[in-house]
């Protein structure tokens, strides 16, 4: 494994804002810019590192994730199901499946353009959530039962794909070939007292990265599941991280203030960690 470049400063302001629940940080490499959405305001956020410019789109339903689409607009997971943007925002469902009680939470796109897409319901209840595959056409195949499915990511050869269901308090690990995951096994475990894990990105390296909710930190894992670098951020409840910018070494972490009787003046915003590391080209949506 290639050593990592370490980040010259600590973690910096890249947007600041008073976003409830901050999620999913993804780099649109098409659009030069870093989408990331806010969950329970129901927004979509994005932000252009060169320019500085940002906009803000209401979904109307509670959003867990945003990403690229390979022609151009955005693929979301809402409450009631998937839907698209196009380019000219107009909206269409691909996937519409409504549950009292359960929303979208955290996405990723496969190497393939697949979204496999989590949910959960309202009340954390075990079981109650789920992450299914979605293919470019709507086909969708639910792959595993979870309370709060949240980050998803693969390795740089594609061959595993790293899951976290964050009450179980770890991160999984499968064997994937490029459509299903099997043999789940356990990388890294998340001591009591250190938080809970939430999403995921994995670097050039292989390495995983990983948000604790709770834990006021990012760390990093190495392929074999050792703690490899822990990044303490002034934050109590980051969410997720992404590497973004034209080089892909800038690492951006979405935070939350829900649920904080006295949140940190910086939560809800999105943070960066300048050259932390050294990321994989995103996969946009197919669909």
């Amino acid at each position: 494994m290639r050593p990592s470049t370490r980040p010259s400063t600590g973690p910096e302001v890249a947007v600041r804002e008073r976003a409830s629940l901050g999620e999913g940080p993804t780099w649109d490499a098409a659009a030069g810019r870093l989408v990331w959405v806010d969950i329970l305001s129901a927004r979509v956020h994005t932000y252009d590192p060169a320019s500085g410019r940002r906009t803000v789109m209401a979904t109307g339903q509670h959003v867990g994730a945003a990403k690229p689409r390979a022609g151009g607009g955005l693929v979301v997971s809402l409450r009631d199901g998937i839907g698209l943007y196009g380019p000219d925002l107009a909206f269409s469902w691909l996937v519409r499946e409504p549950v009292p009680g359960r929303r979208g939470n955290d996405a990723a796109v496969a190497p393939d353009g697949a979204l496999w897409a989590g949910t959960m319901r309202y009340d954390e209840e075990p079981g109650g959530g789920s992450l299914t595959r979605i293919a470019p056409d709507g086909t969708a195949v639910r792959a595993l039962t979870a309370a709060v499915s949240n980050g998803t990511g693969w390795s740089p050869d594609g061959r595993l794909m790293y899951y976290v269901d964050s009450p179980t308090r770890g991160v999984d690990v499968f064997d994937f070939d490029g459509r299903q995951a099997v043999n789940r096994r356990r990388l890294a475990e998340i001591e009591t007292g250190a938080g809970f894990p939430d999403g995921l990105t994995v670097d050039a390296d292989g390495c995983v990265w990983v948000a604790l909710w709770d834990g006021a930190a990012v760390r990093r894992y190495t392929p074999d599941g050792r703690l490899d670098r822990t990044v303490e951020l002034p934050v109590r409840r980051p969410t997720a991280c992404a590497f973004g910018g034209a080089d892909l070494r800038d690492l951006y972490v979405t935070t939350a203030r829900t649920g904080l009787a006295r949140p940190h003046p910086l939560s809800g915003s999105l943070l960066v960690l300048p050259g932390a590391g050294r990321g994989l080209p995103p996969t946009p949506f197919a669909g």
